[in-house]
């Protein structure tokens, strides 16, 4: 059937929807060339393709018995539910013969009918696309003979299915089936649904892109300062755009790199007078021979084009030429990415972070509870059309438009502007529902007048970023973004002059820390001291193993008067804050930024993730009613027991806090899809309430784009606990007195020198000097336990003072003095520089538990596999090892039970996605259970045989 049949017999076609739907449909599948839905099977599960596909209805508390039937079905592609109207129905006069022949035209019922015909026929899709397994990613909602509307949602959420490809050509009428470009889309959603995903061709198009462009990046910044290329490539890329939205002339940026091929060093006289005339604005530039509008905003400000290569030029060019109107913005904060250090990434949080996990902390936090108001805006709308107050309705979604412009969103870790940039293009998307609606009630002319200046724009989202160079890209990626959603709703004509306002709502501040004055650290000669950076390695020429370099130093500071910095008023707070775990605060902040931190807050545990400031803070404006929802991306350690504790806090208080959205472990991957860490992702909403946990329960190739890992998750309704789960408040037990005091963390070296090889401890002079096998100990680590043993043994000083040491071993003395002091004597603490001949730490609980033992019990404490063992008590374990003062085999077996393993898991952390036997938590609070003798007989015997054939199965000698 061809194009111009379809629409001839179709158009204006009335009757039943039940009668007409599927030969429209099948007739539809001719039209654009796919296959027709199948037969039914008896079985539901094999109906992937079909009319009529019966799914389970639900109600608040699940499956109602009832089922219901979605009109035709398509597994993992759409959902379509169809109706049919009469032209009365869609505001159409309709003529007829009475009684006497012909009669004058009946006259046209109000539109209104039609569309609530459609919205609730939409309603009906989603409701539907719930009852499925998974959400398909496209509704289609038909009114047989007239028109097909198009919904997406490509998150796999079903919590935002918005008009496709906009609202302004989402609505396909018969009519337009005429053009092979719609007839291609429609075949895409039968086909290959995922195609249309813009944000996938947005990925394409900005990874080569940023490919490109930081190549020419690394060249230029070996001629130029790295924060002029930045601004230089910035320019460039926003006059790439600017050329492609029809803000500039077609192809004027082009033409002017193209006139600079074969002396790329001159382009500089092309360009620095263009970026003039885009800064000020001219009624004709004589570079391109045409006017051009004022776009100023600062970033053409004093522009100045840079001399490139051969080579650069190239590369421009053809980055110039892809399609620029739909570029992820992001590509900027990839620049600024490429110019940092990857220790400055983790301390910044600028780490890229894929489009996908932006959206999934995104949609919970900011655009869920606007959606959620906009519908019962509209519902009410809807109420005074019906009862015939249009004026009414039309004002009710006015005044929530004039609310949505007045949202403000904050992230006080903001980087390049991703969480805010994505969190504005949402809601540009739904200030195209608004005006959309206002389009359907006829009032869509005069509202545009009304709404001139108030829009959803960049001044709406504060960014706080505490590195210089970020903020000027993160204030243009608002900009890109607002550009880019502005256009599509309204057209390049509806800009006013100057294009670019400078706004200001991202600026360089320390978001958890203020103070009154910053000192450096004086010695008695007045002189700064300074200490080892906590990065720089060099090798040692002597042994040739890597030592910290102390050349490399940074000044110590002191901050006075520390406090909690101050936030803006925002409504939602959102972001990925840096990920610094507690214990490495001092060395990755120094020691006064640590201290001082400490000193401001001093309700958080010491040993919580950086992160948990944010979190804290963030928590307090939410309950506080300053902020309605708050939403991180935080490492999963936020499960674990310090950062735990901080939510626990909240969610107690009088005034509490509950979880409204978690993810408690999802994989997180940079933009080449190598996943550095785990993470977590919470939503926090004042007082009590049920929340959505998701678990990921299976995990797919990363996306070549974006790095993106496709996830799958098994989704609960309930009260999130501190740990991030549903159910018995495992986190919350207490230790119990029977066990105190039975188990610890093993040694904490802080010193490789430590460690001897058997043959480097007979060197020293063990099995010569007397007294030595008390101090020259077998070792053992995590891989020694579950792999084979290295082998190694350790240098144990403990109860010596240096002198004794000296005199008793002088060998060990100096072996220590050459390997372990260099090193000590840059460390931060106090301790550890004058102890340098003893362990980082004294592990006085660790000895007390172990002492007069013929042996003991060990497990690692992060390992996917929990598994415990005997160690003789000559054996000293690792700090990564657990030890637990009980030589009995009955205990051995009763910590290997299955009982005690689950109990571990549950009441454990995690680390990336390593379950954590965390002490307090999985062995002080486990009930141990009272046996009989026959019990602690059969279960010791049974323990001792599996000990030892594991330790025959090991051959490396863990005994």
């Amino acid at each position: 059937m061809n194009a111009e049949k379809f629409i001839e017999y179709w158009s204006g076609r009335g009757g039943s929807e039940r009668a007409n739907y599927q030969k429209f449909i099948n007739e539809l599948c001719e039209l654009i060339g796919v296959d027709k839905p199948e037969a039914s099977h008896a079985e539901d599960h094999r109906n992937e393709y079909v009319f009529e596909k019966r799914v389970r209805a639900m109600d608040v508390d699940g499956e109602d018995g009832r089922y219901n039937f979605i009109d035709c079905y398509k597994r993992k592609h759409f959902v379509l539910e169809a109706k049919q109207s009469d032209k009365r129905m869609r505001g159409l006069p309709v003529s007829g013969p009475d009684l006497f022949g012909d009669a004058p035209p009946v006259k046209a019922a109000p539109k209104a009918a039609w569309d609530r015909m459609m919205k609730q026929a939409r309603q009906q899709a989603e409701n539907y696309a719930k009852y499925l397994p998974e959400w398909p990613p496209f509704l289609l909602i038909v009114d047989v003979g007239h028109v097909i509307e198009v919904y997406a949602d490509f998150t796999g959420l079903g919590k935002r299915y918005k008009p496709f490809p906009d609202s302004r050509s989402h609505r396909i009428g018969i009519p337009d089936l005429a053009d092979a470009a719609v007839r291609e889309r429609l075949k895409a959603i039968w086909t290959d649904p995922q195609s249309l995903d813009p944000a996938a061709k947005r990925a394409e198009v900005t990874k080569d892109i940023a490919y490109r462009l930081a190549r020419m990046a690394r060249t230029l910044e070996r001629r130029h300062d790295p924060k002029e290329v930045a601004l230089f490539l910035m320019r460039c890329l926003f006059t790439a755009f600017a050329e492609d939205v029809g803000l500039l002339p077609a192809d004027a940026f082009l033409s002017l790199l193209r006139k600079a091929e074969g002396n790329p060093q001159f382009l500089p006289r092309y360009l620095t007078p263009f970026w003039k005339s885009m800064d000020k604005g001219s009624d004709f530039d004589p570079m391109i021979g045409a006017p051009v509008r004022h776009f100023n905003g600062g970033l053409f400000k004093n522009a100045q084009a840079l001399p490139l290569n051969d080579d650069e030029l190239s590369e421009l060019i053809t980055a110039c030429q892809r399609d620029w109107r739909n570029v992820e913005p992001a590509i900027f904060g990839t620049l600024l990415e490429n110019a940092l250090s990857v220790r400055e990434r983790g301390q910044l949080g600028a780490h890229f972070t894929p489009r996908a996990y932006v959206e999934r902390l995104v949609i919970p936090t900011v655009i869920e509870p606007l959606q959620d108001q906009w519908r019962a805006t509209l519902a009410l709308a809807e109420g005074r059309r019906a009862a015939g107050d249009e004026k009414g309705a039309v004002e009710l979604i006015r005044a929530f438009h004039r609310d949505l412009c007045q949202v403000r969103v904050l992230d006080p870790a903001c980087g390049t502007g991703n969480f805010l940039y994505v969190s504005l293009e949402l809601m540009k998307e739904l200030e195209g529902e608004v005006l959309l609606a206002l389009e359907e009630l006829g009032a869509a002319a005069q509202a545009l007048l009304d709404l001139q200046g108030t829009t959803v724009g960049p001044q709406q989202f504060i960014g706080l970023e505490k590195n210089a160079r970020a903020v000027p890209i993160a204030e243009l990626v608002l900009w890109l973004g607002h550009l880019q959603g502005h256009l599509r709703l309204r057209g390049p004509e509806s800009l006013s002059d100057p294009i670019l306002k400078p706004v200001e709502t991202v600026r360089q501040a320390d978001a958890v820390l203020a103070w009154k004055k910053e000192e450096l650290v004086l010695d008695e000669a007045g002189r700064p001291i300074t200490r080892w950076d906590g990065v720089s390695m060099r090798t040692d020429p002597h042994t040739g193993r890597q030592v910290p370099d102390e050349n490399r130093v940074v000044e110590l500071k002191n901050y006075t008067e520390p406090k909690p910095a101050p936030w803006p008023k925002a409504d939602f707070i959102v972001g990925n804050p840096p990920f610094i775990g507690g214990k490495d605060l001092r060395q990755e902040l120094g020691d006064g930024y640590a201290e001082a931190l400490w000193k401001a807050y001093p309700q958080m545990p010491g040993g919580a993730d950086f992160v948990m400031y944010w979190w804290d803070r963030a928590a307090d404006q939410v309950r506080e009613g300053k902020a309605r929802r708050f939403g991180f991306i935080t490492t999963n350690s936020i499960t674990q027991t310090f950062s735990r504790r901080v939510i626990k806090r909240h969610l107690d208080a009088k005034k509490p806090l509950h979880l409204s959205f978690a993810i408690p472990d999802h994989p997180w991957a940079d933009a080449h899809g190598a996943a550095a860490v785990r993470v977590a992702m919470t939503v926090g909403l004042a007082g009590t309430g049920e929340g959505l946990l998701k678990q990921v329960v299976a995990e797919g190739e990363a996306n070549p784009n974006d790095g993106a890992i496709a996830v799958s998750f098994a989704i609960e309704q309930g009260i999130i606990l501190p740990d991030l789960t549903i159910g018995a408040d495992i986190a919350g037990v207490q230790p119990l007195k029977a066990n105190e005091g039975l188990s610890s963390r093993g040694v904490s070296l802080h010193g490789s020198g430590f460690i001897v090889t058997p043959t480097e401890a007979a060197g020293l002079g063990l099995g010569k000097v007397s007294g030595l096998e008390q101090h020259i100990r077998h070792y053992r680590n995590g891989r020694d336990l579950t792999g084979k043993s290295r082998g190694k043994m350790v240098i144990d000083l403990f109860g010596l003072t240096a002198e004794q040491v000296r005199q008793r071993f002088p060998a060990v003395y100096q072996w220590i003095l050459d390997k372990v002091k260099p090193e000590r004597d840059l460390n931060n603490e106090q301790y550890r520089r004058e102890n340098w001949w003893l362990f980082g730490r004294k592990n006085t609980e660790l000895r007390a538990a172990l002492t007069g033992l013929p042996r003991y019990i060990a497990t690692v404490e992060t390992a996917k596999h929990r598994i415990f063992q005997f160690l003789d008590i000559g054996i000293l374990p690792d700090n990564k090892l657990i030890g637990i003062g009980l030589y009995q085999s009955v205990h051995l077996g009763l910590l290997s039970s299955r009982i005690h393993t689950t109990w571990a898991l549950a009441a454990g952390g995690l680390l990336e996605d390593r379950p954590v036997y965390v002490k307090s938590a999985c062995f002080d609070a486990f009930p141990f259970p009272i046996l009989t003798p026959a019990q602690e007989t059969r279960i010791g015997t049974l323990a001792e045989e599996l000990d030892g054939l594991r330790k025959k199965v090991d051959t490396s000698g863990n005994r």
